[in-house]
């Protein structure tokens, strides 16, 4: 099995991009691993970081911030609040809607998992010499600018 960057014609910025790619996939894939609970997905993770985040949100407000459709996202929920993660209450400003917020676990949850990723990732940042860290946190900046674009 060979390498994208290995065919031919393969420019230098085209070994960057599959490079850049496959690093950035891999490290996501770690530090995701790095979880409080294993009984919840990293779907349903992200969705509960949302509410933690941004308070209560629709399901359709959590559907177009995740880029998916409404069904699979109240499929999403569905699993948080069975779990006592997340629970659906009616909006304030309108008792007709229904909303889903964090409940005190699903907040607990996110917090602990924010420190075990942050625990792990900062224990691999030690690891390095002071000049790749320095490499990193510029590198940082333009990784988050081209996530932003």
């Amino acid at each position: 099995m060979t390498n994208d960057a290995d065919e031919p014609g393969a420019t230098p910025i085209t070994e960057l991009s599959i490079n850049l790619r496959i690093g950035v996939s891999r490290l996501s894939r770690r530090i995701r691993a790095e979880k409080a609970a294993e009984d919840i997905s990293d779907t349903q993770y992200t969705a509960l970081t949302l509410l933690f985040r941004d308070g209560p949100h629709t399901i359709g407000e959590l559907s177009d911030a995740e880029r998916v459709k409404p069904p699979s996202m109240n499929r999403t929920v569905n699993c948080l609040v069975d779990a006592g993660y997340a629970e659906r209450t009616s909006a304030p400003d309108d008792g007709r809607k229904v909303v889903v917020q964090a409940t005190a676990t699903g907040r607990a949850l996110v917090t602990e998992t924010r420190r075990r990723r942050n625990a792990w990732l900062v224990g691999r940042l030690e690891e390095l010499t002071p000049e790749q860290r320095d490499m990193l946190t510029e590198a940082a900046v333009i990784i988050r600018e081209l996530a932003d674009s």
